[in-house]
């Protein structure tokens, strides 16, 4: 531990060399920008692809399909499906997107009965502006995912078109689901007459069972029914839907570890070397500290705490900057109609500082072992 008193002293030491601490804190902040928002994309993913206990839904999709423009599947499937055993409820969906490749900028239309959708949909939502009877009463009407309206700044009342659809701004929404807040909710007949004329087609089913624990049994049942249907399908639950659907995507945000580690490398490297440099300059200082009755203990911990200083300085700023430009963009990463957000969380700021802090110890660790070894008199021969 370092007493108060000695404060002013490592402070001292960190600008004294202005040049060389403005260089190692803004590498620092640069690396920590990179690492945080690496790790705000893996728990983008995580939150959307892990099935947790309170899951119980399932998505019915055309088999061996994948994008939204080729799964179609026929209306009547629904009695068939809502007659089985476990099942709570089922809403026919149309999904249309300005692009199903990998982008930053996908707008995905959830085409969906407006006489069902309260009772399916409506529960999970938080009007933020408008209203539900607003988006009743206009077809073409949408709802539209806070995260959507934040990046193409959409307002109540404001129309916009993607993918050739036209819709009216009826309400903005958020949503605990990772899915709901990239989405513009619009009427499931407005969609189908708005994208391909052909009503009676739906691109999925999602299905809603009493018992989370048999979303694989029910997902087994309805596979077998139309097993031998013209359309056959392929149902799973939604987070595995996403994970298969976005799996090229994952795999290349799992790649991105290598690019974190890579940065805490950095980290260590850039303020081992500017500790070094810096004890190296002072060698003389320690001897005159060391005749003033400092230890070679306390001068290794005053060494190794000039190290978090600089890895602390720089670590709030890359941070800072990494959270402030993902909430600001309100980034989100869609493929086949399917979204995952990349989400600025408070923990990150935890998890940043923390990593900076024990990367600032270890980068001092040797020079500071080196320095608390050095007799009075090597120090005055090294000068």
């Amino acid at each position: 531990m370092i007493a108060a008193r000695f404060i002013p002293l490592i402070v001292k030491q960190v600008v004294r060399h202005p040049a060389r601490s403005a260089l190692t804190i803004g590498g620092v902040a640069t690396a920590m920008f990179l690492y945080v928002a690496v790790q705000a994309m893996h728990r983008g993913v995580e939150e959307a692809t892990t099935l947790t206990a309170k899951d119980n839904t399932l998505v019915v999709y055309r088999e061996d399909r994948f994008c939204p423009f080729t799964s179609r599947l026929p209306e009547y499937y629904l009695p068939k499906i809502a007659q089985l055993d476990g099942v709570r409820s089922v809403t026919p969906m149309k999904v249309v997107v300005n692009n199903c490749r990998a982008n930053l900028d996908v707008v995905t239309f959830r085409g969906v009965p407006k006489d069902t959708f309260t009772d399916t949909h409506a529960k999970h939502l938080i009007v933020l502006d408008g209203s539900f009877d607003g988006w009743r009463k206009r077809s073409d009407a949408a709802l539209v995912g806070k995260v959507l309206a934040d990046r193409r700044g959409l307002k109540v009342g404001d129309r916009f078109n993607a993918a050739g659809i036209f819709a009216y701004v009826a309400g903005i929404v958020d949503s605990p689901e990772p899915q709901d807040q990239n989405v513009a909710y619009v009427s499931l007949a407005f969609l189908q007459q708005a994208s391909d004329r052909k009503l009676g087609t739906v691109t999925q089913f999602n299905v809603r069972v009493d018992d989370p624990n048999d979303l694989e049994r029910v997902a087994g049942r309805i596979d077998a029914l139309f097993d031998h249907a013209e359309q056959p399908t392929t149902t799973r639950s939604e987070k595995a839907f996403v994970a298969q659907a976005a799996a090229d995507m994952i795999e290349l945000v799992g790649f991105t570890r290598y690019l974190g580690v890579g940065c805490l490398v950095a980290v260590l490297a850039l303020v081992g070397n500017a500790i070094v440099l810096s004890v190296q300059s002072r060698v003389k200082e320690h001897a005159i500290l060391q005749t003033l009755g400092f230890t070679g203990a306390l001068l290794g911990r005053l060494i190794v705490a000039e190290g978090v200083v600089l890895g602390m300085a720089g670590g709030l700023l890359g941070t800072a900057g990494a959270l402030a430009v993902i909430e600001w963009g309100q980034f989100s990463m869609a493929v086949d109609g399917v979204s995952i957000p990349i989400r600025s969380q408070p923990v990150l700021i935890v998890t940043g500082l923390a990593v900076s802090m024990v990367l600032g110890v270890l980068a001092g660790v040797v020079p500071a072992w080196q320095a608390s070894r050095r007799s009075i008199a090597e120090c005055f021969r090294a000068v």
